[in-house]
Parts: C-alpha cells; sequence; structure tokens
C-alpha cells in the first residue's frame, strides 16, 4: 500500500550551494581581469615584434612633456631614484616604461637612467603589438 502513498518533494540545497561558489569564483575572477591599472592615458607606439613580458612590480607612465606618473603621483627623476632605492631589493624590481608616443627618446632615457641609478636593471618598454608603421 506504499505505492499509493503520495511522497513529499525534497529539495537538495548542496547542489545548489556548489553552484553558488562557482559562480562566485567566476565572477570574482572577471573582475579582477577588468580592472585596469591606474596611470595616465597615454597612445603606446605600435611595434610589429613586441613580445610578452612578466608582469612588472612597477609601471611607470611618461608623458608628452616628459613628466613622470606612478600611482597618481608625478615625479622628478631624482624622486623616482629615491622611491625606487626605498623599495627592497631593487635590483630584483622589474620596471615597465609606458612612454607616449610623441615623447622623446632622450626623456625615455633619462628615466631609464634614474631607474638604473637606483638599481633596477630589469627595464622594459611598452607597446601596441601592431604592424610598426607608425600609423
Amino acid at each position: 500500500m506504499k505505492y499509493f502513498e503520495v511522497k513529499k518533494a525534497r529539495i537538495e540545497i548542496i547542489p545548489m550551494i556548489d553552484i553558488m561558489f562557482f559562480l562566485l569564483v567566476f565572477f570574482i575572477m572577471v573582475t579582477l581581469h577588468m580592472i585596469p591599472d591606474a596611470g595616465i592615458a597615454s597612445r603606446l607606439p605600435t611595434s610589429a615584434t613586441a613580445q610578452a613580458m612578466p608582469k612588472p612590480q612597477i609601471t611607470l607612465a611618461v608623458d608628452k612633456a616628459g613628466v613622470i606618473h606612478f600611482e597618481q603621483k608625478t615625479l622628478t627623476p631624482a624622486q623616482l631614484t629615491a622611491l625606487l632605492k626605498s623599495r627592497p631589493q631593487p635590483g630584483a624590481l622589474q620596471v615597465t616604461l609606458a612612454g607616449d608616443k610623441a615623447v622623446s627618446l632622450q626623456q625615455l632615457m633619462a628615466v631609464m637612467d634614474a631607474c638604473r641609478k637606483a638599481g633596477v636593471t630589469k627595464i622594459g618598454l611598452a607597446t601596441r603589438q601592431g604592424g610598426g608603421s607608425g600609423s
């Protein structure tokens, strides 16, 4: 006679909790990749032979006027050297320079010299992947 008894429906909540945790982790990972690095807007030069580099610990932006920007602060080359020297193990730091398309080579060299005075030897230049035609 148990065949004719009405069975209560059961909602299993454990699989739903697993799915909610999966969605939470997914949205956190997507959000972390959507947050851009703080900096100034610049038009990076293009390079046909650009290579991927490891993520730098420090990204410096150099605008058209040659002003150095780091974490929404403007720095002189002397201030940049002092900042990099204050970091633990400045020789192991990876620094990337994001120079504007119109910045002169001399201005970039001044920033690179300031980095090297602090003991930084791993310096990269940020570019956009492109044809290298300068358009």
